[in-house]
């Protein structure tokens, strides 16, 4: 009898599958087909849960035959990550305009990640002061109990790390190895690693401009390939949404959940605080906020439900050139140092409130200026190396928390809500690195006002 439910589930979620692929037949935006997956997901993970309970074997079963199309989804981001940063990176060196001023463009690229993420771990201290949250107030059950014995197991030797040590370990000593995504800051070291290689391009350029012509020539070929392989990838983003959201909402504890809502309506009012800020930036430097919200909502929508930074890096880059007038090496920049560099959601907003809910277990109090003023500079610093898939919020928890000596296991506390939270976050990391993109394009008088100010372009498909 199992196995029958078992096959009717699969069935089901087959058919939700084809109507998707029907919509994209009769040539439904992309966004309207992303938010159909992500609305079906949770209703039919939500009626699987109330038919058969979240432990029950036939949800198991059904779960895990769904994770072919939605963890095989991931796996595939996954696969392009690393190929994706390297030559995204590379390819903004061989742009011929920004071979003049490449370090300008670095450095306001990072300053503004990085001043972000600042100004993210201010609010997230803020948030978490104002909703009165604290580590005591979660009850701890087998679930946070594993998740927490994990972390202690993941953090291994960067505990006992010096914050130079920690920036050491950052540089790429095998870039082949973390071409593999070995260690969690496989992504920074990548984008180190193609960074270089981009400046002895620019010094061969000066000095044999033939075999730099041909080495561009060569990215160039890689970078075309590569980003028709993310296309494709891409395209399957609706039914990966399906699958993933079903299976959030039929194994989530609903109760854990809910005991834990003011964690998550204090995470949400401090990354809604922060687009804000982003949006503020904007306006500062004379754009228009409410177009920039219009043309990026469909990359920020595609990031909120698959929250993979990383997976959004060629919308995100698409959406800078193609809709927001900025050049194409600042794009690529922009778009891959955000990925590793001053996430505002994963590693500004979630370690700062994460440090205040933990401080007093550890007899701190987080009130003191002094406690704060430490916390925003080591969140910033940390920021540095965070992964853009899975998993980044959770190592720059790590970090953060090993420096500022807090036990790192109650981070496991949160693990009901990671998935629900991890939507917002991942959004607002996107946001970050297009914001940066947009100002620094502005501040170097490169950035075509004309397209950013055209409401007229056509919807961005994929």
């Amino acid at each position: 009898m199992a196995t029958l439910l078992t096959i009717v589930n699969i069935v089901l979620m087959l058919l939700l599958i084809i109507g998707l692929y029907t919509m994209q037949k009769k040539r439904a935006s992309f966004s309207a087909r992303v938010f159909t997956a992500l609305g079906v997901g949770i209703v039919f993970g939500l009626i699987l849960q109330f038919i058969y309970g979240a432990k029950s074997d036939v949800l198991d079963a059904s779960i895990d035959w769904f994770n072919i199309v939605g963890q095989g989804y991931v796996k595939l981001l996954q696969m392009i990550v690393m190929p994706l940063v390297f030559i995204s990176i590379l390819g903004a060196f061989t742009k011929v305009k920004l071979s003049g001023n490449v370090g300008k463009i670095s450095t306001l690229i990072i300053g503004i990640l990085v001043g972000t993420t600042a100004v993210a771990a201010a609010i997230g201290i803020a948030s978490a002061f104002a909703f009165n949250l604290e580590a005591v107030q979660i009850q701890q059950g087998q679930a946070e109990t594993e998740r927490a014995a994990l972390l202690e197991q993941k953090l291994g030797d960067v505990q006992d790390m010096t914050l130079p040590q920690k920036i050491v370990e950052l540089l790429p000593a095998n870039p082949f190895l973390d071409f593999t995504g070995d260690r969690p800051t496989s992504t920074i070291a990548i984008v180190i690693f193609s960074a270089i290689i981009g400046i002895a391009f620019l010094g061969v350029k000066r000095k044999n401009p033939e075999q730099a012509e041909m080495f561009a020539k060569i990215v160039d070929t890689f970078y075309t390939i590569i980003m028709r392989v993310v296309t494709l990838i891409l395209r399957l983003t609706p039914y990966g949404v399906l699958a993933l959201m079903t299976k959030v909402t039929a194994t989530s504890d609903y109760n854990a959940i809910l005991k834990l809502g003011k964690f998550v309506v204090a995470s949400y009012a401090a990354l809604i605080v922060m687009f804000i800020i982003h949006l503020l930036l904007l306006a500062m430097a004379g754009l228009n906020p409410i177009t920039y919200a219009k043309k990026s909502l469909p990359v920020l929508t595609f990031a909120f439900t698959s929250r993979t930074s990383a997976g959004a890096l060629p919308l995100n880059i698409k959406t800078q050139t193609h809709k927001l007038g900025v050049p194409e090496g600042i794009a690529n920049f922009a778009g891959s140092f955000g990925l590793s560099i001053g996430q505002n959601g994963c590693a500004g907003i979630y370690p700062a409130m994460l440090a205040v809910m933990i401080a007093p277990t550890a007899g701190i109090d987080p009130l003191t200026p002094s406690f704060i003023l430490t916390l925003i500079v080591v969140v910033a610093i940390s920021s540095f190396g965070v992964a853009g898939v899975g998993g980044g919020a959770t190592f720059a928890a790590l970090i953060v928390l090993s420096t500022m000596n807090l036990p790192v296991a109650l981070a496991g506390l949160l693990i009901s809500v990671e998935p629900l939270i991890d939507m917002g976050r991942t959004a607002l990391n996107v946001s970050g690195s297009m914001t940066a993109g947009v100002l620094t394009s502005k501040v170097t008088k490169e950035l075509d006002t004309d397209v950013f100010a055209d409401t007229k372009q056509q919807h961005m498909e994929v």
